[in-house]
């Protein structure tokens, strides 16, 4: 149970954050890349909960 806690809270960080860079006032190509660390980074925690890593 406290896995699918885990990965549960890590979504919706992401997802936070990728809401959060959206509002920034930065050009495009400063959010392309801010956005795929973002989504690189919790891609890397997800499978570090699902015991991947």
């Amino acid at each position: 149970m406290s896995v699918l806690i885990g990965i549960l809270i890590t979504f919706l960080v992401v997802i936070l954050v990728l809401y959060l860079i959206n509002m920034l006032p930065l050009d495009g190509r400063a959010k392309q890349i801010a956005r795929a660390i973002v989504i690189i980074l919790g891609i890397v925690s997800l499978l570090k909960y699902l015991a991947v890593f």
